[in-house]
């Protein structure tokens, strides 16, 4: 679960002319531009003719990582997961951004405030089935170590300061080395604001695979399951590892360590993503209840890597 690293949003009515060429020769029909889907802003649902799409609208800067998003959508589609179809992309800046263009799904990604053992279960299975999927060398995908490992969480951690458990959890993490070394597809930033839902409970789709590349199986697991603890609580985290367990047909490795690893992948202060977490249905997730959930999380994986 992750602060929007993405360049900020422009207003609808701002949309760059030379973008919506492109799009326009793609789907091949005017487009009109119906909303942004995140805080107003990329991506943006269009329309051409009876036809809506989605697209994704990033500066120069980002190509690299929407390239990435391409490649990790076009392996996760050939592996049969649900995830939309890639409509066209465009790296190399020529309108003055960087850009993707895919299918619209059906589903809301808004999380309801009562935890359903079935989409718990959901998320610890769509974990496995994206860590079975190996792209090959060929990809061109990076290494992960861990969620959104671009973004400079340890640098914010030093200029913003951290609670003790965190900063406990740093020191703990950076001198524990994980025993499972086997390595596949992973999304990266998987929580629920990521991930779209029919109306009886089934998942439809994945979304947004920009921070993807190739590394444990922990690394989703991982945000799974804290995702699960900041929307819900402690308890239900296990219900994510069964169903990951029961999809790969095997234990999780090193749970306490990608545990570690997914709550260092958030902000020193949970408030600054509450927003975020707000706009997918949860207002009731203020900054204290995600900080007293995160610690909790924390703290239970401390008690299996580091007991004092």
């Amino acid at each position: 679960m992750t602060a929007n690293t993405e360049t900020p949003a422009q207003p609808i009515s701002k949309l760059d002319a030379r973008v919506l060429a492109w799009t326009a020769a793609i789907l091949g029909d005017e487009v009109t531009v119906e909303r942004g889907l995140r805080e107003g802003g990329s991506p943006w649902l269009v329309r051409a003719g009876d036809a809506s799409a989605v697209l994704r609208v990033a500066s120069p800067d980002d190509s690299e990582r929407l390239a990435a998003e391409v490649t990790a959508l076009r392996a996760a589609a050939n592996a049969g997961l649900p995830v939309p179809e890639v409509l066209g992309h465009d790296g190399s800046t020529a309108t003055g951004f960087a850009l993707v263009l895919t299918t619209l799904l059906p589903g809301s990604s808004h999380i309801p405030a009562q935890p359903d053992t079935r989409r718990l279960r959901a998320m610890g299975a769509i974990a496995a089935r994206i860590s079975a999927v190996d792209p090959g060398p060929a990809s061109g995908l990076a290494a992960r170590r861990g969620p959104i490992e671009d973004f400079p969480w340890a640098r914010l951690r030093q200029e913003r300061g951290a609670p003790p458990v965190v900063l406990r959890a740093e020191t703990v993490a950076a001198s524990t080395e994980p025993e499972d070394n086997r390595t596949a597809l992973t999304h990266g930033d998987l929580w629920g604001g990521n991930t779209l839902w029919e109306d009886n409970g089934s998942l439809s789709a994945v979304l947004d695979w920009d921070a993807a590349g190739i590394g444990s199986p922990g690394i989703d697991l991982g945000s799974a399951r804290i995702d699960a603890a900041l929307c819900y609580g402690l308890d239900t985290v296990a219900e994510v590892q069964s169903a990951w367990e029961d999809e790969a047909g095997r234990p999780a490795p090193d749970v306490p360590y990608w545990d570690l690893v997914a709550a260092l992948a958030t902000p020193p202060d949970m408030a600054w993503v509450a927003r975020t977490i707000a706009d997918q249905g949860r207002p009731d997730l203020t900054g204290d209840v995600l900080n007293e959930r995160r610690e909790a999380f924390l703290r239970a994986a401390l008690s299996d890597l580091d007991p004092r």
